[in-house]
């Protein structure tokens, strides 16, 4: 069989089950007693495994099945977790994700060989206690069931609702069966597999309960068996008949639930097929009812309905984006047609079209977004790392992590906060006698959060160190010949932070193998304000520093100021517009030979956008008024002196293309009603 067909599920797949193991890791690292993070890193060593031997990626296979004999040896207690073995498993996973990125790159595992680890783990299991090793006739696929069914009928339990589901059905001459359904361990669509052993019991039945839930079996985070609690009219051979039926079931264990037994066997202490019954309230099921059905009773439980989820080329999302660009450029051009007969009847169709489109370009919106958890998952792991090499004590703490962003912004986002967070962890928190001395816990936080802000997403990267020395900075920067030590005087914090933002400035006594390089704040900068957002930095020497990054929703549809300069138009992105002010010529000054005007008692440097864009114009005439457009960049103002406003437009930005790509003041350009182009303004370039 051609297992190319299937690379692309196996990619993502294994890319989600090494997220798990990551986060599965660092609990057990924190919490060594913690069994339930111990069982995932099995489960998810378990699935690979199969699945890796299921493509033919032997490497792969063999990696995680050594792993998984020393996770075993943990779960049965022959083994204690050490700071040393995390270690070594968090190897484990580098090389996986090595394996992984050569498998996207070229389809095969490539030649490289991870030989020592294989032998390091040999060397563990091997260490472990004699006693405790399984017997030589127990073949070790026997040793994996039972682990496995060791794990299952653990978590298995029947709470006081289900119980009661249980009681009625049987009040009621129905049947309760326990099922627990097998699939061979090459089978690789496991969730289309579930899927339809679902639909087979629901045409006999009504399910109960499932373990795992419904929506981890639709998401496939399971091993190669699930168990559901069924009541029915029919008896077990019925079902025995059905699922035996379905290509890939190796095999369908069904046990009774008589609910008298049930009760007999917890009097007794025992279990009935892994059953525990009435332990507790759960939220799998809600209270039983009991509805007509077509003249037959009907048992069934107020179950939360599961979500169903696709995925998804990114590129497909792309040319859906783009026909709903294109739909609202028609709908423009549509409400500015001035040469025909406005009818009533004509007015309501072009505003009934104008809220479809808005609709359906927010449900397009929509399906882009993507948490920025995508991004978050990947640094509690990069701050430990950082940490041991550091040789310092932090804790990394995140919020918001469901906050959602377009997909677009997702992809590019990772690389800036990355320089942010090791900025935290190699400048900003002190090492622990520091900490110590200066009256702090020994153990330094840095807080990584997100959240909505009207059609923003702000990004905070915030440490408890020992902040920015401005004293050094601005010595760092008179050394470097940015600026005279007379202005250095006169310089506000705002001013003398940005010169970290400045390419080849750094304030590192030292270079390591984290900083020191004089890169990274100014590529923060750079590809923050390429995705159309700001990047402020607050500061208090000795106490800490905290970096806030303002980006926008969305970098493919927007609400736009249009104006004129000259007889050209521009657009101008809303987001950015703080204020519209019509003054004199005679309110314009000068402050160190920039023109400046007084806004509600500040200071504001205005920009004659006509000069800058070197737009033609009538010689000789002077305007009696001057529209200023006031644009807000972080706390900071700024002035755009225009020539006239024309209004407020949703636009689709295009982009200029790799030949124009470099114009600074330029950011894209969109269609307008009239079928003409006109520029958008890049705000952070100009301001």
């Amino acid at each position: 069989m051609d297992m190319n067909q299937y690379l692309e599920i196996f990619i993502e797949e294994t890319k989600e089950h090494l997220q798990s193991m990551n986060q599965a890791l660092l609990q057990m690292e924190k919490h060594p007693g913690d069994k339930a993070m111990l069982n995932e890193i099995f489960r998810v060593a378990h699935t690979l495994k199969g699945m890796a031997g299921t493509m033919g990626f032997s490497k792969l296979a063999k990696l995680t099945h050594e792993m998984e004999n020393v996770l075993h040896a943990l779960r049965s207690g022959e083994m204690d977790i050490t700071p040393d073995l995390v270690d070594i498993l968090f190897e484990c996973l580098d090389i996986l994700e090595k394996y992984l990125n050569t498998i996207i790159s070229t389809g095969g595992e490539g030649n490289e060989e991870f030989s020592g680890m294989l032998r390091t783990l040999n060397e563990i299991k091997s260490a472990r206690t004699p006693a405790a090793e399984p017997s030589a006739g127990t073949p070790a696929v026997e040793v994996e069931k039972a682990v496995a069914e060791e794990s299952r009928t653990a978590s298995f339990q029947i709470n006081q609702y289900e119980q009661n589901a249980i009681n009625k059905a049987t009040e009621m001459g129905m049947n309760a069966f326990k099922i627990t359904v097998f699939l061979n361990k090459g089978c690789v669509l496991k969730s289309a597999r579930a899927f339809i052993i679902f639909q087979a019991l629901e045409r006999h039945s009504e399910i109960i309960k499932s373990v795992p839930k419904v929506e981890d079996i639709e998401d496939e985070k399971f091993d190669f068996e699930f168990t559901v609690v069924v009541v029915s009219r029919e008896d077990s051979v019925i079902f025995d008949r059905e699922l035996n039926s379905i290509a890939e079931v190796e095999r369908a264990e069904i046990i009774s639930l008589n609910a008298e037994a049930l009760k007999e066997a917890s009097a007794r202490g025992e279990t009935l097929g892994g059953v525990k019954p009435g332990l507790e309230r759960g939220d799998e099921a809600g209270p039983e009812s009991i509805q007509e059905s077509e003249g037959v009773k009907v048992l069934t439980t107020s179950r939360p309905k599961t979500g169903k989820t696709v995925r998804v080329d990114i590129d497909r999302l792309d040319v859906l984006m783009n026909l709903v660009s294109e739909l609202i450029i028609s709908k423009t051009k549509l409400a500015g047609l001035d040469d025909i007969v406005r009818s009533q009847k004509f007015t309501e169709e072009v505003e009934y079209l104008e809220r479809i489109t808005t609709n359906l370009h927010d449900a397009v919106m929509k399906v882009r977004m993507v948490p920025v958890e995508t991004v978050f998952n990947r640094f509690p792991r990069m701050i430990r790392d950082t940490a041991k090499e550091l040789g310092k004590a932090i804790n990394l703490h995140m919020s918001g992590e469901e906050t959602e962003l377009d997909r677009t912004v997702i992809d590019e986002i990772g690389e800036p906060l990355i320089h942010l967070l090791r900025n935290s962890a190699d400048h900003g928190i002190e090492s622990a006698d520091t900490r110590k001395k200066a009256g702090k816990p020994e153990t330094g936080n840095i807080y990584l959060r997100a959240y909505q802000s009207g059609n923003n997403v702000i990004i905070e990267v915030e440490d408890d160190g020992k902040g920015i020395d401005l004293e050094k900075t601005k010595r760092k920067a008179i050394e470097k010949g940015l600026i005279n030590s007379q202005v250095a005087e006169n310089l506000s914090k705002k001013d003398i932070i940005s010169f970290l933002f400045r390419p080849s400035f750094s304030t590192a006594d030292k270079v390591t193998d984290l900083s020191g390089r004089g890169v990274g704040l100014d590529v923060v900068k750079t590809k923050i304000e390429a995705l159309g957002g700001v990047i402020d930095v607050e500061t208090e020497y000795g106490k800490g520093t905290k970096t806030v990054i303002r980006l926008p929703l969305t970098l493919a549809i927007i609400q736009a100021l249009l104006v004129y300069i000259g007889e050209e138009k521009y657009a101008i992105p809303l987001s950015n517009v703080h204020k519209i002010e019509y003054i004199s010529p005679g309110d314009v000054k000068f402050v160190q030979q920039q023109e400046v005007i007084l806004f509600r008692n500040t200071v504001v440097p205005i920009i004659r956008l006509g000069e800058v864009l070197e737009v033609r114009r009538e010689e000789g005439k002077k305007p009696k008024q001057l529209t200023v457009v006031i644009i807000k960049k972080g706390d900071r103002l700024s002035g755009f002196i225009v020539d006239s406003l024309i209004g407020q437009q949703e636009i689709v930005i295009k982009s200029l293309g790799k030949l124009l790509m470099n114009i600074k003041v330029i950011a894209g350009a969109t269609i307008l009603g009239d079928g003409n182009v006109a520029l958008i303004l890049d705000v952070n370039s100009l301001a």
